[in-house]
């Protein structure tokens, strides 16, 4: 049996008092240190040393959204590395597709923070995706296989352990997206740890992201080549959260082997 990554990032949502009251229903439940969940959340940044203050003694990450890759420097409204393990994250999300879309970040310049994230030690979730015009032209292998060689161009296998990928098709995020079926978000894992072994001589835990919900979480989590769910909306609150890994453990980790040992190996 794997252990199964589960988490979510809570974009630009949340007060100060409605992140830390997430922290201490996380902190008080089951999976604050379930024995074959990965979880871990991803506030904005004014949130993140209060939360991780409050989940330090569980085994739940935390994360920030995104980082630059210089240390230091005249970057206004930039976070750097060490900032992020100064407030007590040890994850940062890299490369979501509305950095991509909004914000003008590129293949190289996701690819870029991977390796100063490393090197602080923090794990780094980069996200790949295709839009709705490249999957519906038959576009999104070529598209993912691009995303993940230009990751692998800076880390290679220093990637082994230290990086998850989220695999989000961007048609499928938003409160209007379309969930991809599970079988085709199987087909992708497929390819993406197929190409990640070719690149790197391992493994990498690969996640799905987009429109994860009550009515597919299971499903996909069954896939063979899901190693883990990254959830948006429908875990923005507690008892959502803790609904979707107690129904993913009630479902597939009771008794039943997902499939790989480890989802390093």
């Amino acid at each position: 049996m794997k252990n199964l990554w589960i988490g979510t990032s809570w974009k630009m949502n949340k007060t100060r008092v409605g992140a830390r009251a997430f922290a201490h229903g996380l902190k008080d439940s089951a999976f604050a240190a379930h024995p074959d969940v990965e979880s871990f959340v991803v506030p904005p940044f004014p949130h993140i040393a209060d939360v991780a203050e409050i989940l330090k003694a569980t085994e739940v990450k935390v994360g920030g959204q995104n980082m630059h890759w210089a240390g230091h420097g005249a970057w206004t409204g930039e976070i750097s590395a060490a900032m992020l393990v100064d407030c007590g994250a040890a994850l940062v999300e890299i490369g979501h597709s509305e950095r991509r879309i909004h914000f003008g970040e590129t293949d190289d310049t996701v690819a870029l923070k991977v390796a100063p994230a490393l090197r602080h030690g923090l794990m780094a979730l980069v996200c790949i995706g295709d839009t709705k015009a490249e999957y519906e032209t038959g576009g999104t292998q070529q598209v993912l296989a691009r995303q993940v060689k230009a990751l692998s161009r800076h880390v290679g296998k220093d990637a082994l352990g230290k990086v998850l990928i989220a695999y989000e098709p961007i048609w499928s995020i938003g409160e209007h997206g379309v969930p991809a079926s599970p079988a085709f978000a199987d087909q992708q894992h497929e390819m993406i740890s197929d190409l990640v072994l070719q690149l790197t001589g391992g493994r990498l835990p690969i996640l799905h992201g987009g429109s994860v919900n009550a009515e597919n979480f299971a499903a996909l989590a069954w896939q063979s080549h899901i190693d883990g769910l990254f959830i948006g909306r429908a875990a923005w609150n507690v008892e959502g959260y803790i609904g979707v890994m107690q129904a993913v453990a009630d479902s597939i980790l009771s008794g039943t082997a997902h499939r790989m040992n480890s989802p390093t190996t």
